[in-house]
């Protein structure tokens, strides 16, 4: 057998890692084998970790596999992923998919559903889990996919479909009849890819962010208004939706006071400071909810699609606002966890790994 790797966290103390050796799992029938080829690294694995044990998604990955004892966590990653052995039809050495992937050289799948968009690993320990994050997607069957905006999608792709569906959540809902929306983390990949969408479409956009992130926000030209959390008092007193993307205790108690009743809608959509903010909130924001409720209004391909066409017009002008920063081999992997996780990383800077 090859040898492989697991990179691996502990759950209870996010900064301490562990990388260990082992070899790659036989394949046996119905099963397939992938590598792990290319992956990114943003706040939105580190998000991952902290919901590991409320949101389940310690469980996608086992540690067990890896040769780790329960107490480490196999934070997942998006990224790209080829078929290096397989035991299924349809399925074949050399293709090329994306999908949520272990922190790992090698990840042992059982695809179901095969057909030309890709499959679902339908291995037992994932059943119960949201099955969103249970799909690969062939290159070959991907309206999405470009070759070139590999890194892009390695980036922004998970995010960007959580954008995607949280501003066509909020036009759904006539945008919660506020005549401003407000963003809080406005630097953030996924606050900016939603305000890229709303842009234009309904009510004037607010971003909140960090004084020192104020300048990068403003420059992306995707809100009306960007304020810095300091200044929250300054906002206009108007019926507004918080969109709120921090998860900052003190942020939404500073809104509330400031706005009274004027704030007419108060969303839990992620957390980028590591305190959950669902409790708090009015409601909660999940992606796969209005994906589900989409998928029956405009069938699997008309939500593919018209993502496509989001996507695209995303891509052509987040190229001037990432600079993608390439790393090799697990050790980058690692480098990068903690980089992202104690918040080393400027909002322009994008981590992605070749394993």
């Amino acid at each position: 057998m090859a040898a492989t790797w697991t990179f691996a966290v502990a759950r209870d103390d996010l900064a301490r890692t562990t990388l260990t050796e082992g070899t790659t799992p036989a394949v046996a029938d119905g099963e397939a084998l992938l590598r792990v080829d290319r992956v990114g690294l943003t706040a939105n694995n580190i998000t991952y970790a902290v919901l590991g044990d409320a949101m389940r998604y310690w469980e996608f990955f086992p540690p067990a596999a890896g040769g780790l004892e329960q107490q480490w966590g196999l934070p997942p990653l998006w990224g790209f992923a080829e078929v290096v052995e397989s035991q299924v039809p349809g399925v074949e050495a050399g293709q090329r998919v994306y999908g949520y992937l272990p922190p790992a050289g090698h990840l042992l799948v059982r695809p179901d559903r095969v057909d030309a968009t890709g499959f679902r690993d339908a291995s037992g320990h994932r059943a119960e889990l949201p099955s969103p994050y249970n799909a690969y997607r062939l290159t070959t069957g991907d309206p999405a996919y470009r070759a070139d905006q590999e890194d892009l999608l390695i980036l922004f792709r998970p995010l960007f479909f959580t954008s995607f569906m949280l501003a066509d959540q909020v036009m759904d809902n006539d945008f919660y009849g506020a005549q401003t929306l407000l963003l809080s983390s406005a630097s953030s990949k996924t606050a900016y890819a939603a305000a890229f969408e709303l842009h234009g479409r309904g009510p004037r956009l607010v971003g909140l962010t960090s004084p020192g992130n104020v300048e990068f926000t403003r420059s992306l030209g995707c809100y009306d208004e960007v304020v810095s959390y300091d200044d929250l008092g300054t906002l206009d007193a108007v019926p507004t939706a918080y969109l709120d993307l921090s998860g900052a205790p003190a942020t939404r108690a500073a809104l509330r006071g400031h706005l009274g009743d004027q704030l007419v809608r108060d969303v839990a959509v992620g957390l980028t400071n590591q305190i959950p903010n669902a409790a708090a909130a009015e409601e909660v924001f999940f992606a796969p909810v209005q994906m589900r409720k989409r998928r029956q209004d405009w069938g699997r391909d008309g939500l593919d699609q018209r993502f496509a066409d989001a996507w695209q017009r995303f891509a052509k002008v987040v190229t001037g606002w990432i600079d993608v920063r390439v790393g090799s081999g697990p050790a980058d992997l690692e480098q990068a966890w903690q980089e992202v996780l104690t918040g080393r990383t400027p909002p322009r800077v994008g981590h992605v790994v070749q394993l």
